[in-house]
């Protein structure tokens, strides 16, 4: 719950600017612009980060460095290409709660729900069945699902999908509680959105975990939505897995290098089956180009191929970014501007529109869902022709994020009024 005493009135939102401390960091990025020049109303965040002023010049230096030195590059660039990787493996910890030996940046994001899935789905007779939200992200549920046909298993029985209780949006955290603890001995894994991409609800990752291993599974998380948004404790939590993509909140750029985490206690798991490729072969002996394959310890020993050098470059001038807040500011800073949004919102006290989004500061990020049972996407669109961004989901939801990065408290009031108006036109 936040405890922050809001008023009406854009009046108070440009205090509320004037006092930020994190202000400055919104002209750290490019915000689109209308076609008359103004800046747009970008709260799409939750779908695409915008791109952070520094990124070109990240690539440049890269393309540089392949221009002038070819494949030397890999060791005598500005950024050894070699390591390139690793200049973001320190930040990464930080942003999600890790050790460094935990995370490592590769691939996108359903691959690396693939490659975990190969290592720590392992299904019995007895203990076969995979726990997901009902509401997933439908590539997560075509990755699931497929995996349980792999192991030729049937998805009507192997796939458990968590329900909201009749007239409600979010599960409640006793219900997940309850399921696990009815089905724990038939269930190989647990596998949820650290937040859920339509609901915005956040779940309790550490009691989610807790719960899941008491019974004996494996417990993952996508955090394609927590990653850069909530305060995140994996290390300590205790998941076995997590997998997040970084073109969202961690503002990568369009298909960015995604990211990995597996807990210390697999680093040398060696008996765990996975899929290999000699970027995860032991590093001393990589270039021996031997026929077998030995892991390296933690994370990096899942990779599979070279990092993508010009994907990782903007990656990384958006992780000095993060390193330079920290998440403890961005989390504080974001609470107040997304409680802010809610209550413009409920001012309007329209039926025309509901949020279905947890009011509970700690189940919830940046997002809000507003649920518009009637013309919602020609409203959506309406909105965006004006140069006022969030994006629509079929069948009645409309989700907006305020970044606390470079949203600031009058692109909320403004997108309130707005929204209010057109809302209420549609009615």
């Amino acid at each position: 719950m936040t405890d922050f005493r809001f008023e009406s009135g854009e009046e108070f939102a440009m205090r509320l600017d004037a006092s930020d401390p994190l202000a400055t960091y919104r002209h750290e990025f490019w915000i689109p612009k209308t076609a008359s020049g103004d800046n747009c109303i970008y709260l799409c965040g939750h779908s695409l980060g915008l791109q952070p002023k520094t990124a070109r010049e990240s690539i440049h230096q890269e393309l540089r460095d392949w221009a002038q030195l070819g494949v030397e590059a890999h060791f005598h660039a500005r950024n050894p290409w070699m390591p390139y990787h690793r200049l973001v493996t320190e930040q990464t910890a930080e942003l999600v709660g890790a050790k460094p030996v935990e995370v490592v940046v590769m691939n996108s994001l359903t691959v690396n729900l693939h490659v975990m899935m190969v290592s720590f789905y392992r299904p019995t007779r007895n203990r076969h069945k995979i726990v997901i939200e009902r509401a997933a992200f439908p590539s997560d549920q075509y990755a699931i699902k497929s995996q349980i046909g792999f192991h030729e298993l049937d998805a009507a029985t192997s796939l458990i999908e968590l329900t909201p209780r009749p007239d409600e949006s979010c599960l409640r955290d006793e219900d997940i509680e309850e399921l696990i603890g009815n089905e724990g001995e038939s269930i190989a894994l647990i596998l949820l959105g650290g937040v859920n991409y339509a609901t915005g609800q956040a779940f309790n990752m550490e009691r989610i975990t807790r719960a899941g291993h008491a019974q004996g599974c494996v417990v993952g998380f996508d955090l394609a939505h927590a990653a850069g948004n909530l305060r995140l404790k994996l290390h300590d939590w205790g998941p076995d897995f997590a997998v997040w993509c970084s073109y969202k909140y961690l503002n990568g750029g369009p298909g960015a290098v995604a990211g990995c985490f597996v807990h210390e206690r697999h680093a040398h798991a060696e008996t765990l089956p996975r899929f290999a490729g000699w970027w995860g072969h032991e590093e001393q002996t990589r270039f021996e180009m031997g026929p077998n394959f030995r892991a390296m310890a933690g994370a990096e020993g899942w990779q599979l191929s070279n990092p993508p050098i010009l994907s990782l470059a903007p990656l990384r001038a958006s992780m000095d970014i993060f390193h330079a807040v920290g998440m403890e500011s961005l989390r504080a800073k974001s609470v107040k501007l997304t409680g802010y949004l809610e209550f413009l919102l409920n001012q309007a006290e329209s039926a025309a529109f509901s949020i279905i989004t947890p009011h509970e500061s700690e189940r919830r990020g940046a997002q809000l869902s507003l649920r518009v049972p009637r013309g919602g996407q020609s409203l959506c669109e309406r909105l965006a022709g004006e140069g006022i961004f969030g994006d629509w989901r079929s069948r009645d939801t409309f989700r907006v994020a305020p970044v606390p990065l470079y949203n600031s408290y009058q692109d909320v009031y403004r997108f309130a009024q707005r929204f209010v108006a057109a809302v209420g036109s549609v009615a």
